[in-house]
């Protein structure tokens, strides 16, 4: 029977250090790994659809629904990559990783990268300063992103087999990440 590579899976809030974790990853075991890496936000729709926010009314581009992927193409691709026995390793990162039983299932490790609400929010900000005013960036995270983290991010965290703290500035939970994929392959 080939071999099926080692799945690993990686969500958390907006800005918590989901693909910054994921690059660590990357760096640290892809010289000597053959893997394949996913970051969900490839597969938004284009161009999307929008939502009315609850309580300003105002109307945003939805990016914070998983209704708002494509999980038919990023099944295909990540099932093809879990299919390949040439790989040993496969990696996805987004914030809807861990939201649906179908992803869910084929991973081998899941992971939650935990962050409070506000460094997010900070976080956020200094990403789309540049693109953005800093009262939009507010209002947009206020209005919708922090109801759909509660709504579909938050509650995935309950099935993560280890919570890893977002403040990326030790390396201690890329440590035994590491370690720990290492000892599965």
């Amino acid at each position: 029977m080939p071999k099926k590579p080692y799945s690993v899976g990686i969500t958390g809030g907006t800005c918590s250090g989901k693909s910054t974790i994921t690059t660590r990853l990357e760096e640290r075991l892809g010289s000597r790994y053959s893997m394949k890496v996913f970051h969900m936000d490839s597969y938004f729709l284009r161009p999307g659809f929008n939502v009315i926010a609850p309580i300003t009314r105002k109307e945003y581009i939805e990016r914070n629904h998983p209704d708002a992927v494509d999980m038919e193409g990023f099944l295909r691709d990540f099932n093809a990559a879990l299919s390949d026995s040439s790989l040993d390793l496969v990696i996805t990162e987004g914030l809807f990783t861990l939201w649906q039983d179908e992803v869910r299932e084929k991973l081998d490790l899941k992971v939650f990268i935990d962050l409070q609400s506000d460094e997010r929010l900070y976080r956020r900000i200094k990403r789309w300063l540049d693109r953005q005013s800093m009262e939009e960036i507010a209002d947009r995270y206020l209005d919708t992103v922090r109801f759909r983290h509660d709504e579909f991010v938050e509650p995935s965290r309950w099935h993560a087999d280890i919570v890893i703290n977002g403040n990326l500035d030790s390396n201690a939970g890329t440590d035994i990440l590491v370690s720990y994929i290492k000892s599965n392959l």
